[in-house]
């Protein structure tokens, strides 16, 4: 007759150890999926503000969009992308946080939705970091993932899930030339 053979307590105590390391590790590398898309209609003539270089909707195409973001860390990687949070900028309407427009000199940014996370980051302070730089900036709207292609996202496509979209004044104290703005790999942080 075959003896059974049951693991000791130490043995039982790490098996439990390396499932919880497992575990932790992939509630830490979940991804963000996209949760649908929209269609893309022409803008109306003159309504699509291209002001730094923005892609308008071009009907008959498909936009991702996505509720979430790529979890924050200490050193969270991002796109740094630019925007003009001025009234007739190519942000649209005013910022979620505090309806108001917001000069080109201020530092102040937009982040994707999940990252925006239902205004929890309304007017708190980023740290962003690029080109051996730190610039902190405060968060005053959305930079929409999920809605676009309309007059309120001034007819840009929604933005992906992991943009920081920020004023001329964050780009400059990154110390990025002019020529060079418009996308640029990023770590933040909140402040």
């Amino acid at each position: 007759m075959k003896k059974l053979v049951l693991p000791s307590v130490f043995q039982f105590s790490f098996l439990c150890f390396l499932l919880l390391i497992c575990l932790n590790i992939e509630a830490q590398s979940q991804t963000c999926d996209p949760n649908g898309s929209i269609d893309g209609t022409t803008p109306p003539p003159g309504q699509c503000n291209q002001e730094n270089n923005f892609d308008c909707c071009v009907e008959g195409e498909i936009y991702t969009t996505y509720a979430c973001s790529p979890p924050v860390s200490t050193n969270t990687p991002a796109t740094l992308t630019i925007n003009s949070f001025q009234q007739g900028g190519d942000g649209g309407g005013p910022s979620k946080c505090d309806n108001q427009y917001h000069s080109d000199a201020e530092l102040v940014v937009a982040l994707s939705t999940g990252w925006f996370n239902q205004r929890s980051r309304c007017n708190k302070f980023i740290n962003i970091n690029s080109n051996g730089k730190s610039v902190r900036a405060l968060v005053v709207d959305e930079c929409d993932s999920q809605v676009g292609c309309d007059a309120d996202h001034a007819y840009q496509p929604p933005c992906r899930n992991n943009i920081v979209d920020a004023s001329k004044a964050v780009w400059i104290a990154l110390g990025v030339p002019e020529s060079e703005q418009g996308e640029l790999d990023v770590t933040w942080s909140d402040s």
